[in-house]
């Protein structure tokens, strides 16, 4: 049973693949004048797709035609050359064109996952008796797609990475129209995110301390929702990673499977066809 459908691998394949450098099968500069075959780049991507959603390691994923050594060295290629944070540009970008993002309305907020090898992005996690974590901070706009992201070690606070977060954001969407209303928890409740805001130029609607949450929940429950959607990959609840240019390599994937799953849903109710003329029975 395949990892993804169908619908979502072919079409963040065929980005993927134009993003990729062209290499010869065979090594051209070899002593020997011969070599082994490069294991091709389709080969090694659904490896890494199994590895996000299933969380396993490399070498139970690996297979006889692609070891784990080949994974976790064309995993590195392509975390420092940012084909992923581009495909999720990508994504946006179809999304905006067929649906169109919603940026009046974003709301931003962190989540704390396990990161038991520790690492770049990893630190101690207050919720998880000071064991390594890794914090994910997101910005998504009304409905929840996911626009910025930034891995941060779990002892960080929320509120030092708005200003990262947001700046992801337009990163990767551009400049955000002037009237901008930010959805934050009580965790942003301070004058340093409230003068971050005014900087910008947003506004901010920012929960209370010692206000209970239900009362004012308003729209920033579509991050959390966000969230729980990326939590569905298990690389992501469980991050085996040091290296933090993979960390953020595996995120902006995830980022970018949620966007094409939002995109298919939303457009299946907006441009699918007409009913079909029925046709009598002839008896």
């Amino acid at each position: 049973m395949p990892a993804l459908p169908s619908c979502l691998l072919e079409p963040l394949w065929d980005q993927f693949a134009a993003l990729l450098p062209t290499r010869p099968e065979f090594a051209v500069g070899h002593p020997l004048g011969c070599h082994r075959r490069r294991v091709p780049d389709r080969t090694v991507f659904e490896h890494v797709v199994l590895a996000l959603v299933h969380g396993s390691g490399y070498e139970r994923l690996s297979s006889p035609g692609c070891s784990d050594r080949t994974i976790r060295r064309r995993l590195k290629e392509w975390a420092e050359q940012g084909i992923s944070e581009a495909v999720h540009a990508l994504a946006l970008q179809a999304y905006d064109r067929m649906i169109g993002l919603e940026l009046s309305e974003i709301s931003v907020d962190g989540c704390i996952t396990k990161a038991p090898c520790g690492g770049e992005r990893a630190g101690r996690s207050p919720v998880d008796r000071g064991k390594q974590g890794l914090k994910r901070s997101i910005a998504t706009e009304a409905h929840g797609v996911p626009l910025g992201l930034v891995a941060a070690g779990a002892n960080r606070h929320d509120s030092p990475l708005l200003g990262p977060t947001l700046e992801a954001a337009i990163g990767q969407v551009g400049p955000l129209p002037q009237d901008v209303n930010v959805n934050l928890d009580r965790g942003y409740d301070n004058n340093k995110s409230r003068t971050l805001l005014r900087e910008l130029g947003f506004t901010g609607e920012i929960a209370r301390k010692g206000v209970p949450a239900p009362i004012q929940a308003g729209k920033r429950w579509t991050v959390e929702r966000t969230h729980s959607w990326m939590n569905g990959y298990g690389k992501l609840r469980h991050c085996t990673e040091r290296n933090g240019a993979v960390v953020e390599f595996y995120l902006h994937l995830a980022a970018a499977l949620v966007t094409l799953r939002m995109l298919i849903r939303r457009a299946t109710t907006r441009y699918r066809w007409g009913d079909r003329p029925t046709t009598r029975r002839l008896k």
